[in-house]
């Protein structure tokens, strides 16, 4: 079928390629298969496939209430309808080290490109909400060693995510980064940082690549892409914005309907049937099918 070209393992090569070149990656959150052919067609470097987005999908607070198959199948079919690389959020990994070693093969072979693991303790809360409790670093490097030796494609990215800032202080999370990098991680995600000192003392302590997470209404400024740059990071990810995007016109739209009794004055918010058509590839679908079905008995 008309689905990605590229292999699993071609586009985790290209994605560690990306990296390692010391450009920034920016990796807008998709919610669903197709807000990911979106993604790519407005030619973004990668998908982010973002945990309380798809809590939310599932019409749940971002606790850790979702499940490794629900994540698994949702991140396989994000994954699989574009040729950019994918990384997934895996909240705690579902619990203690053997069961982050068994998520991360799950992942693995649902088609990602990497996943982070974060060091709050189950159930997790949102990372820009107060009052986190986090697991003791130790207990987290052992989590992060059993994923890293549970992985078997070297370029599939393991990152782990440290939300130490907000409950520990700077110092405290930079010292959890650093061991979880001794423990295996191939990246850091320095979760909730609020000022610009704070992105730079991180760069300037860890020496791996670095996620920033441009999330709206949250505890972090929205930097732009030249200053994540001129900062030294090498991801940035919007994690929920095509769903707050979305949500907010089907909010609007259906405001609209229960008010006037009619969609009409809707349809100039929606997208056109050919433009879904065009991101869907309704005609290649057609010239397949009829490339296949053109013969007679």
């Amino acid at each position: 079928m008309l689905f990605a070209k590229k292999t699993a393992a071609e586009k985790r090569a290209a994605f560690r390629a990306a990296i390692d070149s010391g450009a920034l990656l920016q990796m807008p959150g998709a919610f669903s298969p197709l807000v990911a052919v979106m993604v790519q067609e407005k030619g973004f470097d990668g998908i982010y496939i973002s945990g309380a987005a798809l809590s939310a999908d599932l019409a749940l607070p971002d606790i850790g209430l979702t499940t490794l198959p629900e994540v698994t199948a949702r991140g396989h079919q994000i994954a699989r309808a574009t040729d950019l690389p994918a990384l997934i959020d895996l909240d705690t990994g579902f619990g203690e080290p053997m069961n982050a070693a068994r998520s991360v093969q799950e992942i693995e072979d649902a088609g990602l490109a990497g996943c982070h693991l974060e060091d709050q303790l189950s159930p997790k809360r949102c990372g820009h909400l107060d009052n986190k409790v986090l697991i003791p670093p130790g207990d987290m490097a052992q989590k992060i060693r059993a994923a890293a030796d549970a992985k078997r494609d070297p370029n599939f990215l393991l990152m782990a995510r440290t939300d130490a800032k907000a409950s520990e202080g700077m110092d405290a999370a930079i010292d959890r980064a650093r061991a979880y990098v001794d423990a295996g991680a191939d990246a850091i995600f320095p979760e909730a940082l609020t000022t610009i000192p704070e992105y730079e003392a991180f760069r300037a302590a860890v020496d791996v690549p670095l996620l920033a997470n441009l999330t709206e209404f949250g505890k972090t400024p929205l930097l732009t892409r030249d200053r994540l740059i001129e900062l030294g990071y090498n991801i940035a990810i919007y994690p929920v914005t095509t769903l707050r995007l979305a949500m907010f016109g089907v909010e609007e739209g259906l405001d609209i309907l229960r008010a006037k009794g009619s969609q009409q004055d809707a349809v100039p918010r929606m997208q056109t049937r050919k433009r879904l058509y065009e991101l869907v590839r309704y005609e290649d679908y057609n010239r397949f099918d009829q490339n296949l079905f053109n013969f007679r008995i």
